[in-house]
């Protein structure tokens, strides 16, 4: 169960992080709006790093869960 978690969790963080960066980079270099965030939230861009750090989290929740399940099930 914590790998599926673990998994679940990594899943999402990428893609939190990746709406985050297109978000950012569209609104700071382009001016325009990438992505999906813009249409659930209107953030400014420096916000959307947030988004990029909450991403980088959960993955490395992620990945943590997992690994320690694994070695729980190795033991």
């Amino acid at each position: 169960m914590r790998i599926t978690i673990g998994y679940t969790l990594e899943s999402i963080g990428y893609v939190v992080g990746a709406q985050g960066l297109i978000s950012f980079a569209s609104q700071t270099f382009f001016g325009a709006e990438w992505g999906w965030t813009h249409k659930v939230v209107d953030l400014p861009s420096t916000a959307y790093l947030a988004l990029v750090a909450l991403g980088a989290a959960l993955v490395i929740t992620g990945m943590r869960t997992r690994k320690a399940a694994e070695r729980r099930k190795d033991a």
